[in-house]
C-alpha cells in the first residue's frame, strides 16, 4: 500500500508540472499622458487606466499598472510575457506586432503650434517644411517619416517634447484631440494647425499574449463600451467624445 500511495503521489506531482495551473497576473504598462493615464501621488488614474481596471476587474484576473516614459513601456510589452502596454495606436506598423484589445478611444491626432508663432500649415505637405517634434517611439514617428517629413526632432518622451514647442524649440508637434482641449482648458497658449492621422487606440499585449485571456478583455471591453461606462468615465476626466 506505502509503494501504491508513492506510486500515485509521484504520478499526480508529474502531471502538476506538466500542466500547472493558470494563476496569471497581467503586468500593464503606460506613460504620464494626463487625462488618459497619469499618476496621482504614486496612483495610475486617468480616462483609459479606469478602463483597463474595469476590465480586469470584470474578468476576475490579477494585474499590475506601472507609469513610465513611453519607449520604454511599449519595448517591455514588445519583449515580456504576459505585458501589455496602452493607451497605444493601432496602426498598420503595429497590427503583427501585438495582439490587441481596443478601442479605449478612437482619435485624431493633430499639429499643433505655440500660440504667436508664424507657423502656417492648412495641409500635411505645408506643414512638412516647419521642424516637427516628437517623443521616441511613440506611433507619430512613424507617421511622420510614413508622410516623409524631412525635419523631424525627436524627444525623450511627450513632456520634453511639449516643452520645446512652448519654447520654440521645435515649429510643430502631433497630439491627441482629447489633450489638446485639455491643454486649451488648462490656459497654455497652443493653436491646431491641420489634423495629421485617426487611429483607433487600444491595449496592445505581447504577441504570445494567450487568446482566451485576450478574448475575456475584449469582451469585457465591449460590454463597459455598450453599457456606456467608457462614455461616463471620458464625461468625468472632462472628455468631448469623437464622432
Amino acid at each position: 500500500m506505502r509503494k501504491l500511495l508513492l506510486t500515485v503521489a509521484i504520478s499526480l506531482s508529474s502531471l502538476s508540472v506538466l500542466s500547472p495551473a493558470r494563476a496569471e497576473t497581467i503586468h500593464f504598462t503606460t506613460e504620464e499622458y494626463p487625462p488618459f493615464n497619469y499618476r496621482d501621488g504614486k496612483t495610475p488614474v486617468g480616462a483609459t487606466v479606469e478602463q483597463v481596471q474595469k476590465v480586469m476587474t470584470d474578468i476576475g484576473v490579477d494585474y499590475t499598472i506601472d507609469i513610465m516614459p513611453w519607449a520604454r513601456a511599449y519595448n517591455q510589452a514588445l519583449t515580456e510575457p504576459l505585458t501589455c502596454v496602452f493607451a497605444t495606436a493601432h496602426n498598420d506598423e503595429r497590427d503583427k506586432l501585438f495582439k490587441w484589445v481596443q478601442p479605449l478611444l478612437i482619435d485624431r491626432n493633430i499639429l499643433i503650434k505655440h500660440s504667436g508663432s508664424t507657423v502656417t500649415a492648412a495641409t500635411i505637405d505645408e506643414a512638412k517644411t516647419y521642424l516637427v517634434g516628437t517623443w521616441r517611439q511613440d506611433y507619430t514617428e512613424s507617421v511622420l517619416r510614413r508622410n516623409n517629413f524631412p525635419r523631424i526632432d525627436v524627444g525623450s518622451d511627450f513632456r520634453a517634447t511639449l516643452k520645446k514647442l512652448m519654447s520654440d524649440r521645435v515649429d510643430l508637434m502631433p497630439i491627441s484631440e482629447f489633450y489638446f482641449d485639455k491643454l486649451k482648458k488648462d490656459g497654455n497658449a497652443v493653436e491646431k494647425v491641420t489634423i495629421l492621422s485617426q487611429q483607433p487606440m487600444g491595449i496592445a499585449c505581447q504577441k504570445d499574449f494567450p487568446d482566451d485571456l485576450q478574448s475575456r478583455m475584449q469582451t469585457a471591453l465591449d460590454a463597459l463600451i455598450a453599457d456606456g461606462t467608457q462614455t461616463r468615465i471620458f464625461l468625468k476626466y472632462g472628455l468631448r467624445l469623437g464622432e
